[in-house]
């Protein structure tokens, strides 16, 4: 997350640069320039085509696939900018106490995700071209980002995404930007993400691509998040998964095991598609989080596809 300092120095391209107005009178001193203008929702369109032009460019400068506009993933950000912008605060937990994977899946995402969070406070201008130099500002410093504490700038190069997403919002002169990278990798038939203690979910889908195969399903647990307080969000905070969690595998070949003896959890086949039995096994309420690992050869390294989330109360 990046803070942001009061005032900004310069403008983005020339080709942003804001037109300004001179107007001047024999019998009076020359005006101040006007800028013309003020940024609303109508601006979101093309500002999220140039922070999209503006990440692939840095995407395709390390020879990287560029990114495709996702609207749910804008639409989940946007909202995640607003919410940071009435409670006044800049983090990865929402005011109800989701993090960035729940809010996408319960918005109906199913791809895994990565979110960067910005915020400027007092900033010079409300003209559209000297906001959007603001977000162009913004990013840049989360992509300019050093090792070790650079997990923005290894959000927007993540090889394996494929879309993005972009939320905007400005009160009075404080900014938030919200930034959602996705994997999208397969697809899954609708299923109920909420569910009694006991039941069993059946989750079916296919792989989008030939190319990979469903490597396991991870099962993380969480309880049901309690409303933070406003002190408790203001306080920066990177987020993660539980590091408990149940692995379910593919079913082996007939007459074949694992090495600890089991012959796995799911069905699928060679065409990609699959259907995994998802037991609740705990009896209090809580967040279950699917991360569906695929890879592509034996010894490539594994990389979530997606991420699903089912609340049991």
């Amino acid at each position: 997350m990046s803070s942001r300092r009061l005032f900004l120095a310069g403008l983005g391209p020339a080709v942003l640069s804001v037109r300004t107005t001179l107007v001047a009178l024999a019998s009076k001193p020359p005006q101040e320039p006007v800028e013309r203008g003020v940024f609303s929702e109508n601006d979101a369109g093309w500002v999220r085509e140039e922070l999209l032009k503006l990440v692939n460019a840095e995407r395709v400068e390390q020879e990287l696939q560029p990114l495709q506009l996702d609207e749910l993933a804008s639409r989940v950000a946007y909202n995640h900018a607003i919410d940071m912008l009435s409670g006044s605060f800049l983090g990865h937990w929402g005011s109800d106490g989701l993090k960035p994977y729940q809010r996408y899946s319960f918005a109906g995402g199913v791809d895994a995700v990565e979110e960067n969070v910005s915020a400027a406070a007092n900033i010079a201008s409300l003209n559209p071209l000297r906001v959007f130099a603001d977000l162009k500002d913004m990013h840049v410093r989360m992509y300019s980002e050093k090792p070790p504490n650079d997990g923005h700038r290894r959000a927007i190069l993540t090889s394996q995404n494929t879309h993005v997403g972009f939320g905007v919002a400005l009160k009075g002169h404080d900014l938030r930007l919200a930034e959602l990278y996705l994997g999208r990798y397969l697809e899954l038939k609708p299923f109920p993400q909420t569910a009694k203690p006991k039941a069993t979910i059946n989750i079916s889908g296919k792989l989008l691509s030939a190319k990979y195969a469903l490597h396991e399903v991870d099962v993380f647990y969480e309880s049901i998040p309690e409303k933070p307080s406003p002190e408790w969000l203001r306080t920066p905070r990177p987020y993660s998964l539980p590091e408990e969690y149940e692995s379910l595998r593919p079913k082996t070949p007939f007459g074949t095991t694992y090495i600890d003896g089991r012959t796995g959890d799911y069905d699928w086949d060679r065409e990609g598609r699959f259907r995994i039995p998802f037991k609740i096994k705990r009896e209090k309420p809580g967040i279950y989080t699917l991360v569906f690992w695929i890879k592509r050869f034996i010894e490539d390294k594994k990389f979530p596809a997606a991420q699903v989330c089912i609340r049991c109360e």
